[in-house]
């Protein structure tokens, strides 16, 4: 019998690269997984994102997955969501740019990072 397409999929990813990704994602206190950098991202969500947090003037980590590919696939396995860029804040999956769009635009971005305590542009 075979397995669904999820459960293949975990078991062909690398546990050691799922280590790799927590190890990011604890290393800082706001962690964006992007196609690119900040200076040059290589796609439009991940520019939308990195241009949210600038706007805010929030210091992160960006991590371009394009130079590791078992990273670039892993990082949807690690938090159940399928597209780039990724954002997280002390740890937490936030979401992508569409839910950064969403909630910088309602307040609940500005009001998590300081809920963190997280410095922010004035």
């Amino acid at each position: 019998m075979s397995q669904p397409p999820d459960e293949r999929m975990q078991r062909l990813i690398d546990p050691s690269v799922l280590d790799r990704i927590q190890a990011e994602v604890d290393s800082d206190l706001v962690v964006l997984f992007m196609n690119g950098t900040p200076v040059f991202p290589l796609c439009g969500p991940s520019a939308q994102a990195a241009q949210i947090l600038s706007l805010l003037g929030v210091r992160y980590k960006a991590i371009d997955v394009t130079v590791d590919p078992s990273v670039r696939l892993a990082i949807k396995d690690f938090s159940h969501w399928p597209t780039l860029p990724q954002l997280y804040v002390k740890g937490q999956f936030i979401g992508g740019n569409d839910v950064m769009r969403q909630m910088l635009t309602n307040g609940e971005l500005q009001a998590l990072f300081a809920h963190h305590a997280i410095p922010m542009a004035d």
